[in-house]
């Protein structure tokens, strides 16, 4: 498949914006996609807002081809992410037995108090999406993914998105390291080297360790062959400023 397939992220939570927890989620989706042939053009990390995440999704999926949500859609009170999906596709919300089976395979039914129940409120006409780690399903809502934010859940999650997406034209990379030179050295003739063929990125990535300094040439593209050929001029490149 020669089109792109796109995607957008949505990471939401006032812990990530306030600093209290390190967002890696968005890291773990993006090198999920890309063998999917998903390319992720943009991200946000947004506020348990209401508006915010209604208005957010509504952009996002009308944007992309694909929205995958994290976080707020656990027991407590400020997990609010399920009632604006609903909101943001215009569907009510209600405690769905399908969810509620899932989560009687973890709790007992005395366990299952209000707060927890809060956790089989799905929009209509939403599918699930398993969670083999703590049971409390996931969603989707039209093209938008609606995972938990803990990590170690939104990752087992994925397990039951893979075949829900139709991926398009995968994209390849190709790595040079050159050594003892900085990001100046090479701009220059990157860029004589990029503009020779289309649809190909370079990009350039210095790096800083107690025994080695250097940049990373890394170059993306469709083409592996194509790849193949501008790889072996940036290692020529390499070469020449590293000599």
């Amino acid at each position: 498949m020669t089109h792109t397939v796109t995607a957008g992220i949505i990471l939401i939570g006032d812990e990530l914006l306030s600093g209290r927890t390190k967002d890696t989620n968005l890291s773990t989706i993006a090198k999920w996609l890309e063998p999917l042939g998903v390319q992720v053009m943009e991200a946000r990390i947004i506020a348990d807002d209401r508006s915010t995440i209604i208005e957010t999704v509504r952009h996002f999926s009308a944007q992309f081809d694909y929205v995958f949500t994290t976080g707020g859609i656990g027991p407590t009170h400020d997990d609010i992410t399920a009632d604006c999906i609903a909101s943001a596709f215009d569907r009510g919300i209600s405690e769905r037995e399908d969810a509620m089976a899932e989560l009687r395979t973890r709790y007992s039914e005395e366990d299952l108090n209000a707060a927890r129940r809060r956790m089989a409120r799905i929009p209509d006409g939403a599918s699930l999406i398993k969670n083999p780690v703590s049971q409390a399903p996931g969603f989707q809502t039209e093209n938008v993914f609606t995972m938990a934010g803990v990590p170690s859940i939104m990752k087992g999650m994925l397990a039951d998105i893979g075949h829900r997406i139709q991926g398009g034209a995968k994209v390849y990379s190709r790595t040079v390291l050159a050594e003892g030179i900085g990001e100046g050295d090479a701009a220059a003739p990157l860029a004589e080297i990029e503009k020779d063929y289309d649809g190909v990125s370079i990009g350039s990535y210095p790096f800083f360790n107690q025994n080695l300094t250097g940049v990373n040439f890394v170059v993306r593209g469709r083409d592996e062959s194509v790849l193949d050929e501008v790889e072996a001029k940036l290692r020529t490149l390499a070469n020449s400023l590293t000599s």
